[in-house]
């Protein structure tokens, strides 16, 4: 019986005279993320966005079921989400509507409850924002509460305006009215476009797709660097962070991904410099092959997935004199984050499967038995200075990263 979807934000009311450009990216993500479901219209109201079919006809439950998957998981810049029946804000209108909800639910509701040995609980939500209606929200409430002991039986219901067990909600705007059942939550954060573009350092270990997500839900597009080592490292290194990246491009419509071979510099570096530092040295040139490669792209900050204390290279010390490689931003969400929590963002995104495949990556590739905690930028940089043409290497890795992309 829904005939429309309404959606909610709440970061995005934060946002003064420039609210319309967020809610204008949310639309067009939502328009997206819903594309392969036809006749949808979109519409907004201040603080509100409702998705309707052409004609205001009902939804079948499998395009419900589709909505509500895509809106829960990609539905960034939404706090949550109700499908409902959408009405003219008039209040037979309204309850009418509320018969027909309370039809569908409480005589199953009040069933189960009564072979439990107890009365069904239930509750009225109203909210009305159109301060002509000629009824208050709590007097709404109450029309509402009677209507529903008169039509199901007071004696077989109680009200519990903390944990009931059946809510029913009803919104009022000028506009419409919509009442609904349901409340799911969704992503939150800002609209996928309303923030910068950064690059993402893209490996296929489970950090670095999280750190994506994250920067996504702050409203930043991604555009993903991956590293090979060929031919010490398999095609299924190149496969695996390929298909990181098509998932994560689920959630955004136009990242790019670029691929460079670290391959020529790790050997210098594993045949002139101290075995110990061969992991900071490599994080350097990867920053360094990112920074161009993102100011190519007109980019302005990098992104990675470390997280303090990590590994070996994610020390203070360590991340200082990789960060000192390149004048750059460096973005890096899950700083503070255990690994715990990180697999859980994983997992409820949908990477985690598809980083858990074990294939070898880059930083792999000549890793010494005891890398050291803390190397210095002046020790990185006396180590740089035994291969001096290494800046020959860097510009062909990024021009054959450039141009292999295109």
């Amino acid at each position: 019986m829904y005939n429309a979807i309404l959606c909610r934000y709440h970061e995005i009311a934060t946002k003064g005279d420039n609210r319309g450009f967020f809610e204008r990216k949310l639309l067009e993500n939502l328009r997206w993320i819903l594309r392969d479901l036809p006749d949808l219209k979109f519409r907004r109201v201040q603080g509100r966005v409702w998705i309707e079919k052409s004609g205001r006809s009902e939804f079948s439950p499998e395009e419900l079921d589709a909505i509500k998957r895509e809106l829960e998981l990609r539905g960034l810049g939404l706090e949550s989400f109700s499908p409902g029946i959408f009405l003219a804000p008039d209040m037979a209108a309204i309850r009418q509507a509320a018969e027909r909800l309370g039809d569908a639910v409480f005589p199953e509701a009040m069933a189960r409850a009564a072979a439990c040995s107890r009365k069904l609980s239930f509750r009225i939500r109203a909210r009305r924002s159109d301060k002509e209606f000629p009824l208050r929200s709590k007097e709404i409430e109450i029309e509402l509460a009677t209507l529903i002991g008169a039509r199901y039986g007071d004696e077989r219901l109680d009200i519990d305006l903390v944990h009931a067990d059946v809510t029913l909600g009803v919104e009022v705007r000028r506009e419409f009215a919509l009442l609904f059942l349901e409340h799911f939550a969704a992503p939150g954060g800002l609209p996928v476009g309303s923030n910068d573009r950064v690059l993402a350092l893209l490996s296929g270990g489970i950090d670095s797709p999280v750190a994506c997500y994250l920067m996504m839900k702050r409203g930043a597009p991604v555009d993903f660097l991956g590293f090979h080592s060929a031919p010490y490292t398999p095609q299924e290194t190149i496969d695996k962070v390929r298909g990181i990246a098509d998932y994560l491009n689920t959630f955004q419509k136009d990242g790019k991904l670029f691929f460079g071979n670290l391959a020529p510099l790790q050997k210098l570096i594993r045949d002139r410099c101290n075995p110990r530092f061969r992991t900071v040295l490599y994080r350097r040139m990867m920053f360094r092959i990112a920074a161009r490669i993102a100011a190519r792209r007109k980019i302005r900050a990098l992104l990675t997935g470390e997280s303090l204390g990590q590994v070996a290279s994610q020390t203070v010390v360590n991340m200082a004199t990789i960060d000192s490689a390149t004048e750059m931003l460096v973005l890096r969400p899950l700083c503070g984050m255990d690994k715990m929590a990180t697999i859980r963002i994983a997992e409820a995104i949908g990477t985690f499967p598809l980083s858990s495949a074990q294939v070898p990556d880059s930083c792999t590739v000549f890793a010494p038995p005891s890398p050291s905690t803390g190397v210095s930028r002046t020790d990185a940089e006396a180590e740089e200075a035994k291969i001096p043409e290494y800046h020959v290497l860097l510009d062909k890795i990024v021009e054959d990263t450039l141009r292999e992309a295109l």
